[in-house]
């Protein structure tokens, strides 16, 4: 069964190895705040998810990443559930997340009741990639 809790100073070294485009500035941050989750099996550390406010009032899930031997087994789903509910329980009625339009994210989000919401395109840009896709889900 999965374990969510919130991030500590201790995870950073596990947190670093899923990822890697967190400054040090945000990660501490992240701690304070309480934006940021380990996901673990059997006391085991198999997974981060992140999140920020949108507009200063709206959960955007940034980030949700599992070791690759632990995906495809629900664990993803299951920490999904658990940020939503979590939402939910702060007063939000509604969460964000976004994907490239190339990943195959927005399929896992699609699934759980996500809808696209527009993009934007940031060719000819530092930032260059495929469109960036946003979703929102409403409780």
């Amino acid at each position: 069964m999965l374990e969510t809790r919130y991030l500590s100073a201790e995870d950073k070294p596990f947190w670093c190895t899923l990822d890697r485009h967190l400054s040090e500035d945000e990660f501490e941050r992240k701690v304070r705040d309480q934006r940021g989750y380990v996901l673990s099996v059997d006391d085991t550390p198999i997974g981060v998810m992140r999140y920020n406010l949108f507009w200063d009032n709206t959960p955007f899930l940034t980030l949700i990443h599992m070791e690759e031997s632990h995906q495809g087994k629900g664990y993803g789903r299951q920490a999904m559930v658990f940020w939503e509910n979590e939402m939910r329980r702060l007063g939000y009625k509604m969460v964000m997340t976004s994907t490239q339009v190339d990943e195959q994210a927005q399929h896992f989000y699609r699934k759980l009741g996500y809808v696209e919401r527009g993009g934007i395109f940031l060719d000819n840009t530092p930032l260059e990639q495929p469109q960036e896709m946003f979703m929102v889900k409403v409780f």
